[in-house]
This record gives structure tokens, C-alpha cells and sequence, in this order.
């Protein structure tokens, strides 16, 4: 399959809540296309994230620079940092000023990866697609990074986010998504899923 076979998804495709859109994104293709760097990986891990009255979400800090992209338009990417090392690429969605945004979690390699590389993990999916905080602010709607709805059905599972005990009752929502029939879904332990209870 050939770049042209995954158009872009238009901007009517981010105008939605990030519960839904992160289970649309399941399954949805990510997308390089630039002169010597054709990169493709399909979508298999998602976790929603709902302005700033999430508990969980960099909304709840307000407008400032870093949040900036966030706190903007739909189809746009939001990328940041964490500890130090790890870039996490977002998909900001819902309206301008919501707050809204979709975390891909996991993706399986198509083409243009690297062998061996490995897309289990936020920071992994962006290390593959070459993604970094240049990136932040890139609109998804056409080249060089865009996203592709999904072609087909997916049968996704659902769980409470990783890594986000700190948001108290906003931990055990079950606004994580990911293909049931995919190898390449990450494998948190169970302490790190909602409150620490490990259900799924």
C-alpha cells in the first residue's frame, strides 16, 4: 500500500469529545509523508484526556506556554516531555478552548519503521515516527504528519488510564482504549492502571 492509500482524515473528523475520539483513533493510521521519510503506523492504543476538569489532564493547569497547543484548535498535535526523556504525542480534539485530547498509547509498525523497533509505549510510538516537541502544534489534517481514519472494525477493550493514580477520582475512568486483537497494545503492570487494581 502506497501513502495514497490512507487520505487524511479531514478537521470535521477531530470535532468531538476525546472519549469518543480516542476510541476512533483505535485502529486509525499515523502518518509521515514527507521527501525520503514515508512512515506509517496503525493506531492500537489510545487513553482520552477532558479538559480542565480532568483531574488527569495538563488543561487543569490553564493557559500557558506548554499548554498552549491543548488549549487550541481540533487536529492539531500536542506534543510534550516527560521525565526528561520521553516525547508523548496527542491528538487535540473537541473545539478550540476545551482542553480535549487523545494520547496515543500504542501502534503497530506498517512501513517505514525501523526493524525491530518497538511501538508499545507512548514515548516509543513517537521515537519511531520520528516525532519530537517540534512537532507540537503540527495540523493533522494534511502532510508532513496526519492522521487516517480507521478502515474496518475493531474490537476495543477498555480500561482505566495508566499511570494517573494521582488524579484521585478521575484515575479509575475507563477512558483507555486499544485493539483486543493486537500484540502491540503496551502491558502495564496493574499498579500502574487507574488506582492500582489492575481491571480491564
Amino acid at each position: 500500500m502506497t501513502v495514497a492509500s490512507y487520505p487524511p482524515a479531514p478537521r470535521e473528523y477531530f470535532l468531538r469529545d476525546a472519549r469518543y475520539m480516542a476510541r476512533a483513533l483505535v485502529g486509525a493510521w499515523l502518518v509521515r509523508s514527507a521527501p525520503g521519510d514515508v512512515r506509517v503506523v496503525r493506531i492500537v492504543e489510545t487513553e482520552a484526556y477532558r479538559g480542565p476538569g480532568d483531574a488527569a489532564c495538563h488543561a487543569r493547569a490553564g493557559l500557558t506556554r506548554r499548554t498552549r497547543t491543548l488549549l487550541g484548535p481540533p487536529g492539531f498535535a500536542y506534543v510534550f516531555l516527560v521525565y526528561g526523556r520521553h516525547e508523548c504525542f496527542n491528538v487535540v480534539c473537541l473545539r478550540d478552548g476545551s482542553g480535549h485530547a487523545v494520547l496515543i498509547r500504542a501502534a503497530e509498525p506498517v512501513t517505514g519503521i525501523a526493524r525491530g523497533s518497538r511501538c508499545d509505549g507512548p514515548g516509543r510510538v513517537a521515537r519511531a515516527m520520528g516525532i519530537t516537541r517540534a512537532e507540537d502544534g503540527c495540523d493533522l489534517t494534511g502532510q508532513p504528519l496526519y492522521v487516517s481514519p480507521r478502515q474496518g472494525r475493531v474490537s476495543v477493550g477498555v480500561s482505566a488510564r495508566v499511570g494517573v493514580a494521582y488524579a484521585g477520582e478521575f484515575a479509575g475512568r475507563p477512558w483507555r482504549f486499544f485493539d483486543r486483537a493486537s500484540a502491540h497494545v503496551s502491558r502495564p503492570p496493574a499498579s500502574a492502571i487507574g488506582l492500582g487494581n489492575g481491571k480491564e
